[in-house]
């Protein structure tokens, strides 16, 4: 029998946060910035607030929208030929966090600033693993100016790899540009929008609000079908209630508002039901992404994209730690195998550490053996007459010689690679082996394994008129002023914070 999935809240559970969350939709609604997307409420029947600029969206709008959002979609590389499909009832993995720091252990601090050549081994490391599946801006380019940060990872994605890719919903005009680039990439706008290449990430501001950046990116995502994940990042004790209960009711009212508002910008639109929130360490004040708690939310929220019937995202294999240590090692592998058993669709934060602000190469290729080790307790145990081998436990125990085990017995040739897992990375010889084989513990290996991969790597050919086309406009892009972006994204004044980054753009 498969490992059942793992469940926290009952039928009547899930009604009450379901409930809950249309009331608070209905009666205070959420806080939308973009004058237009308020506009496109209005149009569909939402009221919108005199005083503020909530917008109470009614239960049978949501009701509506609710149907036409996709169960499942597909995700294809640069040149079509790998593809992979996310639904409601199977498991992907993939890398995110926005780590602007990498592992570096010649550093006193043991990290350094990421750099763009950071970004393309991440990149091409993804390209090689078995499980990991999708790679995004993942590793934060602090070399390259960040009006023009988009555009020059476009291009490092189709020359490194050949998988699909993620991008932030990074305002309009740079949503814009990635879809541009893309279809100079596939042929295409009309390909790009046939056979999606890109995952979106459209995080809402709790507690309830949409804000105008990721609003205005999500509105060319949905225009284009590339799957965007709508995915709060909600800490309980702060800025959501302390209860998980409370929590999922919120956060649920934040995505379910995020999705009906992909619908409107294009009904069919492809999303992600997603969660990066967890609690609040109460001695530090900060972010407990490795805590236990996180794995119980995850896990409400495979329940709640079930009750939808959306494709799920959650996290998995994060840690708080700082250094490559046994914490890392325990919160990682809870939190993947927590996700994993709660029926997530969609598992990211490979490859990523403290609180995935630090990406670490030797960790992407650990995390890929991990999922090796989830999928393979997934699996189960398999129990038919063949699998209980009777005749086969009669044969060994009853033969006259001495020391005879099931070591030389056709049926353990047969089963032994179905029933039992192959590790890697992981180390199970005696002390005397491991010694002879340099004594490195599993870091030194991933390195290892890190360099090899790098070394081997074949780069994807790319088109010359196609090079031509992308360098000519990152060109374009990298003449643009921080006017001209605040001037698109109808932002007049203040400051620009950007997702994922901890500064804004005036702080630059």
């Amino acid at each position: 029998m498969k490992l059942k999935k793992i469940e926290i809240l009952s039928t009547d559970e899930i009604q009450s946060i379901h409930s809950a969350s249309m009331e608070l939709l209905s009666t205070v609604g959420i806080n939308i910035d973009s004058p237009s997307a308020r506009q496109l409420f209005k149009e569909n029947g939402a009221e919108i607030s005199d005083k503020n600029l909530f917008i109470k969206i009614p239960e049978t709008l949501i009701k509506e929208k609710l149907r036409g959002v996709p169960n499942s979609f597909k995700l294809y590389g640069a040149d079509g030929k790998f593809n992979f499909e996310v639904n409601t009832s199977t498991t992907q993995f993939a890398t995110i966090g926005t780590p602007v720091k990498i592992h570096d252990p010649s550093k006193k601090s043991g990290v350094r600033k990421t750099v763009l050549a950071d970004t393309i081994q991440q990149i091409r490391i993804v390209d090689s693993l078995k499980n990991i599946n999708c790679s995004h801006i993942d590793v934060w380019p602090n070399d390259v100016n960040y009006l023009s940060l988009h555009a020059h990872c476009i291009y490092q994605w189709v020359h490194n790899t050949r998988k699909p890719y993620g991008l932030g919903c990074l305002g309009r005009l740079a949503s814009q540009d990635m879809m541009n680039m893309a279809s100079f990439i596939v042929g295409s706008e009309e390909e790009l929008i046939n056979n999606a290449r890109f995952v979106g990430f459209m995080n809402p501001t709790s507690p309830l609000h949409l804000p105008q950046l990721m609003t205005n990116g999500l509105e060319i995502f949905a225009k284009y079908k590339q799957p965007t994940i709508i995915a709060p990042e909600a800490l309980a004790g702060a800025t959501a209630p302390v209860t998980l209960a409370g929590l999922l009711t919120q956060t649920n009212a934040e995505i379910i508002g995020g999705i009906i508002l992909a619908q409107l910008y294009n009904s069919g639109a492809p999303v992600f039901f997603g969660t990066v929130s967890t609690v609040t360490d109460m001695k530090s004040g900060n972010a407990a992404l490795g805590s236990i708690e996180t794995g119980l939310i995850t896990t409400a929220v495979a329940q709640l994209a079930r009750f939808y019937d959306i494709p799920s995202r959650g996290p998995g294999g994060i840690t708080d730690s700082k250094v490559l240590d046994i914490q890392c090692g325990f919160e990682r592998l809870q939190t993947l195998l927590i996700a994993v058993q709660a029926g997530i669709n969609y598992i990211t934060c490979a490859g990523t550490y403290e609180e995935t602000l630090v990406e670490a190469l030797e960790l992407l290729v650990i995390d890929d053996e991990l999922v090796d080790i989830a999928k393979r307790l997934l699996e189960g145990i398999n129990v038919s007459e063949e699998t209980i081998a009777l005749d086969v436990i009669k044969k060994v125990v009853t033969n006259p010689k001495k020391g005879v085990n099931y070591l030389g017995e056709a049926h353990t040739r047969k089963f032994m690679r179905e029933e039992l897992y192959f590790p890697v990375l992981i180390d199970r010889n005696r002390r005397s082996t491991w010694r002879k084989k340099g004594s490195k513990d599993i870091i030194t290996r991933a390195h290892d394994k890190v360099e090899k991969i790098l070394q081997s790597f074949t780069a994807p050919e790319v088109d010359k008129e196609i090079e031509k086309q992308l360098l000519n406009y990152i060109k374009d892009v990298e003449k643009r002023t921080l006017d001209h972006y605040k001037n698109a994204e109808g932002i007049s004044s203040g400051s620009v914070s950007l997702p994922g980054v901890d500064v804004s753009i005036e702080d630059k």
